[in-house]
């Protein structure tokens, strides 16, 4: 039989002298009803995503009560799980001061604003080799990344206006339009072969391009003025973090930030980019909250709200 370990020459210590993670005033609460969404924010336990959706609000009011800039990167979900109210909500209360998107996002944003409906069956489209080829989703993107190429805008803007000025029927529920009527700035960074209308006839590479450019160096412009300001990356794996983490280095290298922000991160699960060039890389407070976008934003904007006036 080999030899056994003797325990009785470990070292031990008292748990009182031990540092500890966790403690009983961290614990949530129970409040009795009525309940209303202040009691039951602060119902919440103080650990983990709860804590970092108290922080992530509570940065936001202060750099709007310091006059600071809020800016949320999102991807196309956020706009199929039905939130362009409440971002649009959020702009209108100048909560958010600006937004930039992924390619898909026009996609939805449009279709939404045309007919009210968005988001194909791509396992039932795909087999049969319709997926994607929606002929007024294309007419309407490529028209206003024509006209934005010709007007020296971005494609953002561009989109935005063209719903507004063409009264698309359901306008009023697309995020463009209401950050165009808004005045608040939004920008699209394509990446191409990524996007249904890269596949049509209309495509023109020269005019997304150039669109999609002018939307980079606003978006570099705006990330330039984030200090003290607080910065969202909402379901964007890889083009949104990546894009932001060149503008960044941009800004910094033009000597045009002189202090840190706040990067959140809202996703359902986590992923490398994000982590990396949104939360670790670029410094100051960092925090992360995972969750589906239906739920962790509105409870956001809840949790904006239940903190009072800016």
């Amino acid at each position: 039989m080999s030899e056994l370990f003797d325990p009785s020459s470990l070292s031990r210590y008292s748990i009182r002298d031990r540092k500890h993670l966790v403690g009983v005033e961290s614990f949530a609460s129970a409040p009795p009803p009525p309940l209303s969404f202040a009691d039951f924010l602060a119902s919440l336990p103080d650990q983990l995503g709860a804590r970092n959706l108290r922080l992530a609000a509570a940065a936001v009011i202060e750099a709007r009560r310091n006059d600071r800039p809020v800016h949320a990167s999102m991807g196309a979900h956020v706009i199929k799980v039905g939130l362009a109210p409440v971002v649009a909500d959020l702009l209108e209360r100048k909560l958010w001061t600006g937004l930039s998107f992924n390619g898909a996002a026009v996609v939805h944003d449009l279709e939404i604003a045309l007919i009210g409906r968005t988001s194909e069956d791509v396992a039932e489209s795909i087999s049969d080799g319709t997926f994607g080829f929606a002929r007024e989703t294309a007419e309407l993107y490529m028209e206003a990344a024509r006209a934005a190429a010709r007007d020296g805008i971005g494609l953002g803007e561009a989109v935005g206006r063209l719903i507004e000025e063409r009264e698309l029927p359901y306008r009023r529920h697309s995020i463009f339009a209401a950050a165009w009527r808004l005045g608040v700035p939004a920008t699209v960074h394509c990446a191409f072969g990524t996007d249904i209308v890269h596949m049509h006839p209309e495509m023109d590479p020269e005019a997304l391009g150039r669109a999609t450019y002018t939307d980079f160096l606003r978006f570099a412009a705006l990330v330039a003025r984030l200090s003290g300001g607080v910065y969202f990356n909402i379901g964007s794996a890889v083009v949104l973090p990546e894009v932001f983490l060149k503008a960044l280095s941009m800004a910094r290298n033009a000597g045009l930030m002189d202090g840190p922000f706040t990067a959140v991160n809202m996703d359902m699960l986590p992923h490398y980019r994000p982590a990396r060039n949104v939360l670790e890389r670029p410094g100051g407070v960092a925090l992360d909250i995972r969750g589906h976008h239906e739920i962790m934003l509105p409870l956001l904007r809840a949790a904006l709200l239940s903190a009072g006036e800016v």
